[in-house]
């Protein structure tokens, strides 16, 4: 993964390797090429694929939840072409949501869709797309009605398109064995059959892709410590100071201890959503959003924690663990911030 990170490498052809396991289309049904498992079985693969590398796994559960939405929305004739080619990771997908003006606030999206005959002609800019100008197809929410969330719609943009354009590659402080660009659609014109779903039900599309998403980020978190606490137990039994090993000093005990009981109850939070999700309880969006959360804030201070028992040696390049906290750091940031989930469990306390 350090080589990825450094050289900015983006492993189609390991990824492709990955679904040849099963891991392109996890949750997608079998019946259209999908690997045909849930969520719980998918946070438990993209826990352990992070751990070998955070941000191509990542992007990974980003294919996986536009795949996803293809197989829940789409029609049959869009499942039967797209979804075989995104479970071998042939085809890699990228979902286009957020705007320069449109963060958290998804409603406020302005990328327009207006239907001419056969076509959608489709203007706008999506940023910080995961895989932009290397995808092969973008699941887009776009504005076809009114300024409502009801006026939001899902279209696919295939690569090639006229009209369709990318953004500089983005400098980033993590996640650099996937790319990030902007996505610009100048008088993009999309046939009427790339419609995933009805008009109308984009809104909808997203957040509940944005459910499964939050599981995804906070699994590829879970990866990340337990790496982390690994490498910080085994620098401690290894790394002597003032005549002992640094696994000798209470502090560093105590401190280890505390790590491995967040990594489990964070472990523990995020599997009980993904399965709260699976069965589609009422209760998911809270779990999911609690999880996300929980997950990404422990485990980053997790990953932090294990830089600062390395001492000087955590912050060299060299070091594996300051690679999982630059990568984890934006999972507070995507899928909706921490802030927003904050605001998310308590409407749902509230009832507001």
């Amino acid at each position: 993964m350090a080589k990825w990170d450094h050289e900015e490498i983006f492993p189609v052809d390991v990824m492709q390797k990955a679904a040849a396991l099963g891991f392109g289309a996890v949750y997608c049904q079998e019946e259209c090429g999908g690997t045909g498992l849930g969520r719980l079985e998918a946070s438990v693969i993209f826990e352990a694929l992070s751990q070998g590398c955070v941000s191509t796994t990542a992007y990974i559960s980003i294919h996986n939840m536009c795949a996803w939405m293809l197989d829940t929305f789409g029609n049959i004739q869009q499942r039967e072409k797209w979804i075989p080619k995104l479970a071998s990771m042939e085809t890699l997908a990228s979902y286009c949501l957020t705007e320069p003006d449109s963060g958290c606030d998804a409603a406020s999206l302005t990328t327009s869709a207006v239907r001419n005959n056969d076509h959608y002609v489709l203007n706008g800019t999506k940023m910080f797309i995961s895989g932009g100008g290397e995808a092969d197809v973008y699941v887009v929410m776009c504005r076809t009605g009114d300024s409502s969330p009801k006026g939001i719609s899902c279209v696919l943009v295939e690569k090639g398109t006229t009209g369709l354009n990318f953004g500089k590659k983005e400098r980033k402080m993590g996640w650099n064995s996937q790319p990030t660009r902007a996505v610009i659609f100048e008088d993009c014109k999309v046939p009427v059959t790339n419609l995933v779903g009805m008009e109308g039900e984009g809104f909808s599309i997203a957040m509940r892709g944005l459910n499964g998403g939050r599981i995804n980020i906070a699994s590829c978190s879970l990866g990340a410590a337990q790496a982390s606490v690994e490498l910080a137990r085994g620098h401690l039994n290894f790394r002597k100071q003032f005549g002992q090993k640094l696994a000798n000093f209470q502090y560093l005990q105590f401190q280890l201890a505390e790590m491995a009981t967040g990594l489990v109850a964070s472990r523990l939070m995020v599997r009980n959503a993904a399965v709260a999700l699976q069965h589609n309880r009422s209760d998911a969006i809270e779990l999911c959003s609690m999880a996300k959360l929980f997950a990404t804030d422990e485990c980053y201070k997790i990953c932090d924690q294990a830089l600062q028992m390395h001492g000087g040696y955590g912050y060299l390049k060299d070091s594996a663990v300051q690679q999982y906290v630059r990568d984890l750091r934006v999972h507070q940031i995507l899928e909706g911030t921490n802030e927003m989930m904050r605001l998310l469990v308590s409407r749902d306390l509230l009832k507001l």
